[in-house]
């Protein structure tokens, strides 16, 4: 059985999902190594594409599902006020 782990939703707060925790944490790690630290920051697809190289291939094979598991950290990591989006169109996104 694989290990899960809560996420938070910042769009929905008080809500969690169990996600994979092994995904989770490799998106996570790849993320907070590739993020800007001032605003406006980097737009999801930049940090996407910035993350990919960093993705174990065992997990993300050719970075198959990348996308979604960057969008399901980037929320977590906002809700949990670890990261913050600029105000900006497109959306940015930078550390706290």
């Amino acid at each position: 059985m694989t290990d899960k782990i809560d996420v938070e939703n910042i769009n929905t707060p008080g809500k969690t999902t169990r996600v994979n925790a092994a995904k989770y944490q490799a998106m996570r790690t790849a993320m907070l190594a590739v993020m800007t630290k001032s605003e406006p920051g980097d737009t999801a697809s930049e940090i996407k594409d910035a993350a990919k190289p960093h993705l174990p291939d065992a997990l993300f094979p050719a970075g198959a599902t990348s996308g979604w598991w960057q969008k399901t950290v980037q929320l977590d990591l906002e809700a949990k006020g670890i990261i913050r989006r600029s105000p900006t169109k497109p959306l940015r996104f930078y550390l706290s």
